[in-house]
């Protein structure tokens, strides 16, 4: 019987019953229920996932936001991969550590404090949950009589309330901000569950005994800590609970561990089901089945937040957390893909609460899939190279994996270190970690040889140079001119008083009709002029919330702080601009109409010339596709809808179905845009007022942004007006080289194909002795090599060629020993280029393995080498090559 049933059958209650039962009692006593935040913190630089119930209102204690209500309760989904108890290696082996878990939380900004909060948790685990009083432990920091007070006045004996130290019951944001005294909830288990051995085993110990589990942490926002360390009371203090869902259903649930409660219960089932195991073989398996069972909710809830497996953050994070789960499914018998199953009885069980997850559910299967596929092979090579480095390891009587070695499993095998140290660790062997970061570093140093590209400028300011900046009233949406004050010049970075003609200026003025940079949408140009004066203005954007810089060089006459001037953008620029804007909105929900729900937008640019558009989907467009989305955006345009923007609360706008985008933060005003009949989005920017304005509209070029990632970039208005009659006059050109007409120009070049790729000369197919070596992807990212021994370069580029064939993008890499040389000869396809895979920053990579050297374009480039026998290891590492040119860290 699974956990589920059995909690069933026993009348107690499921885990998200409690959760349901959580939210209830709060919402009965004043508390609005807020829906759990995404895994991604929003505007929120400073954490890789959200970890704790209040990171949502992290801005709402620190006094830079306020809510409509005072009192709050969630169940927030969190994400923890590192810290004390969350190391990845950790998850499995420890019965109650996780990835990703429910947090249950209690919130007051400046409203109740610790009694009713004390209170509050009392009443839901004694009454609500049921739990025995004389089975609960609590601590409060040592010097807070307050709290200690407060649960003696419940009946709590003092013997049961233990004084801790900073380390366990003080709270803080960082070293400076909000921060107070804690209070926590432990069950006692029983002596039966005592793991310390420790006659006086208690809670004051903190030696982690599975007798007592900590199920509720109370914090007491109730200081400002100042940078010297000194704490001031706050006028308003806050109250920020936390309560994890698998521990106490663990608890209700008298579950031995949380993954025996039906939190985890329905995937173990369906894996055990997948293995046909005995229940005796699942209890042998019972890490792997663990490993399984969190690793792959965890990778289903991120990819529902618009989270897709790469190489770097966040990305890698998961990439690392399905490839564990698929390394443990190996160790429990599995030889097939199986995360999707997986998947989706997640989606099956967590679906009713979290609606994302059904949403979703086919970009999440095919994200699962992918990954799967795309590692598989990874996998059996790394694990076989690994075993024999393990047990040569044995054989010399040594306890730890050289530096190199684990470096040359990445390097070579593609096989990520953190599964390294996760395999040495089980096998009882060390990692030497100082080796194998110094190999990487050498990698580094000589990948350093290839161009940086350019960097913006920017131009910057410090804190006291901001200090005290009123903010900037937008009057934009309705104006292209109006009367200012300057309010601020700054100048090298710090404020001056005037500015003379010739110098470079940031300009702060108190209103303006600028559009800073934000929202993908590029800053406004334009100039600032009064009598005598005027700012030739370049850019725009924001230097503190609400702060707008105008960035400039003083033309012509001296420019004062207080001056009054007349703020006039480039009018022009701005129509372009408002066209590409509201044409993303269109691109944005035609994807979703012609690839599903899951094409997001993950990034933007609309600048005035052009639109660029980064969404989540698996792969490349077909052309059906692509000419199907083209022309949805067009149709919306010749219908000619308004465009309307209005202002409303964030809960409207999400009844209301507006897109937020990935990774925004928002409060809780804020501007919908609606094209009528067809799409709303939560956005800042600006936009046309009818959707016949944009004019025209086509999709000019799409490539891969990164794994799961692709890039469509378009031109409307007069861009595609211009590109249209570029097209028509190559065409023309082209026909008059070929001298035929356009109208005849596929016929002709059909004849000359047939002609080319006619057997003549010493290159043909069938006189080639092609052995393809490799085929392979790196992300998304298809590689084929190819050996050809006895010919020379310009054999080899045929035979590149033929590798690509229809192959739209890709890298391509032809090699033979001729004569006791190596030659080589790489390609790689346009799109690749701007991810820093390049065709000569390749060939300098191989050649040099060689003992040669080479060179060329970013598409082709050629060149030798001098050792023939390390010919088919240079070949075979091709792969990692390509992963150091895309940045790729372990």
């Amino acid at each position: 019987m699974s956990a589920r049933s059995d909690a069933a059958a026993r009348g107690r209650p499921g885990g998200m019953d409690i959760a349901r039962h959580f939210l209830a009692f709060f919402q009965e006593r004043g508390h609005v229920v807020v829906p759990s935040a995404s895994l991604v913190p929003a505007g929120d630089p400073t954490l890789l996932f959200t970890n704790a119930g209040m990171v949502q209102f992290k801005d709402v204690f620190l006094g830079l936001e306020r809510r409509s209500y005072a009192r709050a309760a969630t169940v927030q989904r969190c994400l923890r991969v590192s810290g004390k108890h969350n190391d990845l290696e950790t998850v499995g082996p420890s019965p109650r550590h996780h990835t990703l878990f429910f947090m249950l939380g209690n919130f007051s900004f400046g409203d109740y404090f610790k009694r009713e909060a004390i209170a509050y948790a009392w009443e839901f685990v004694t009454r609500e949950l049921g739990l025995a009083a004389d089975r609960l432990v609590m601590t409060v920091y040592q010097d807070d009589d307050e709290a200690f007070q407060h649960w003696r006045a419940l009946g709590v004996g003092a013997d049961r309330i233990h004084r801790m130290g900073e380390r366990t019951n003080f709270w803080s944001m960082g070293d400076v901000g909000p921060c107070g005294p804690t209070s926590e909830l432990h069950y006692d288990w029983g002596p039966e569950r005592c793991t310390c051995g420790r006659p006086d085993c208690g809670v004051p110990l903190d030696n982690d005994c599975g007798r007592w589990l900590e199920i509720w942490n109370l914090v007491f926002m109730q200081f400002n800590q100042a940078p010297d360390g000194t704490r001031t009371r706050l006028p308003r203090p806050g109250v920020d609970t936390g309560m994890g869902l698998e521990r106490i259903a663990a608890v209700v649930q008298d579950a031995p561990t949380n993954y025996d409660t039906d939190l985890f219960a329905p995937v173990m089932d369906r894996v055990q089901r997948l293995l046909g195991h005995t229940d005796a073989e699942r209890r042998a398996a019972i890490v792997p089945y663990r490993v399984i069972a969190d690793h792959g909710r965890a990778a289903t809830f991120l990819i529902a937040d618009g989270v897709t497996p790469g190489n770097e953050g966040r990305e890698y994070v998961l990439r690392m957390i399905l490839r564990r789960a698929m390394r443990f499914g190996r160790r429990a018998g599995f030889r097939r893909p199986f995360l999707g199953e997986v998947a989706e009885v997640v989606i099956e069980q967590f679906g009713e609460e979290f609606d994302e997850l059904v949403r979703r559910r086919e970009f999440i299967m095919k994200m699962v899939e992918a990954e799967e596929e795309r590692f598989a092979q990874t996998l059996s090579g790394g694990l076989e190279r690994l075993a024999e480095v393990v047990a040569a390891v044995r054989a010399r009587g040594e306890t730890t994996l050289s530096g190199a070695d684990v470096f040359r499993l990445y390097d070579t095998y593609g096989f990520p270190v953190e599964m390294t140290r996760d395999v040495a660790r089980e096998e009882g062997l060390g990692v030497d970690e100082e080796g194998f970061r110094a190999a990487m570093e050498e990698q580094r140093r000589r990948s350093r040889a290839a161009a940086a590209l350019p960097g913006e400028g920017a131009t910057t300011a410090d804190d006291a140079a901001l200090a005290g900046l009123p903010e900037t009233e937008f009057i934009g949406y309705r104006r292209e001119a109006a009367p200012a004050t300057v309010v601020a010049i700054l100048r090298g970075g710090r404020r001056v008083e005037e500015a003379a003609a010739g110098d470079d200026v940031v300009v702060v003025l108190d209103r303006t009709p600028f559009y800073a940079e934000a929202g993908g949408q590029v800053g406004d140009m334009g100039a600032l002029r009064a009598r005598g004066l005027r700012v030739d203005v370049t850019d725009t954007r924001r230097l503190a919330p609400g702060v707008t810089g105008h960035l400039g060089r003083v033309v012509s006459g001296r420019l004062r702080v207080g001056q009054r001037v007349r703020a006039t953008i480039d009018a022009d620029r701005r129509a372009a601009i408002r066209r590409n804007h509201t044409a993303t909105h269109l691109l944005h929900k035609a994807l979703q109409e012609v690839l599903g729900e899951h094409a997001l937008q993950r990034g933007s640019l609309v600048a005035p010339d052009r639109l660029r558009f980064d969404f989540t989907h698996t792969g490349p467009l077909s052309p059906q596709q692509r000419e199907a989305i083209e022309r949805r955006v067009y149709e919306q345009v010749l219908e000619a809808r308004p465009v309307r923007a209005r202002l409303t609360s964030l809960d409207e706008a999400r009844r209301l179905g507006a897109m937020a985008l990935f990774g925004e933060k928002y409060g809780e005003r804020v501007r919908v845009v609606e094209i009528v009949g067809y799409s709303r989005e939560l956005c800042g920017g600006t936009h046309v007022a009818n959707t016949a304005e944009i004019g025209a509209f086509a999709i000019t070029g799409e490539s891969s942004a990164a794994a799961g990632i692709r890039r469509l970039e378009a031109v409307t208005g007069w861009g595609a007006y211009d590109r249209a009659r570029a097209v028509e006059r190559l065409l023309a050109e082209v026909a008059a080289v070929l001298r035929t007409s356009p109208a005849d120009l596929l016929e002709r070049a059909r004849r000359l194909a047939e002609q080319v790729t006619r057997p003549q000369g010493r290159v043909t197919d069938d006189r080639v002795d092609m052995r393809l070596a490799l085929t392979t992807s790196v992300d998304d990212i298809q590689i084929k090599v190819a050996k050809v021994d006895g010919v020379d370069h310009e054999t080899l580029r045929s035979v590149g060629d033929r590798l690509r064939g229809r192959n739209g993008s890709g890298v391509f890499v032809a090699a033979g020993v001729v004569n006791g040389r190596v030659n080589l000869v790489v390609m790689v396809t346009p799109d690749l280029h701007a991810r820093g895979v390049r065709a000569d920053a390749l060939i300098h990579a191989l050649t040099s393995r060689l003992g040669g050297s080479g060179g060329g374009r970013p598409e082709l480039a050629q060149g030798g080498g001098k050792d023939p026998a390390r010919l088919e290891e240079v070949l075979r590492a091709v792969p990692s090559e390509v992963r150091r040119l895309l940045g790729q860290t372990p």
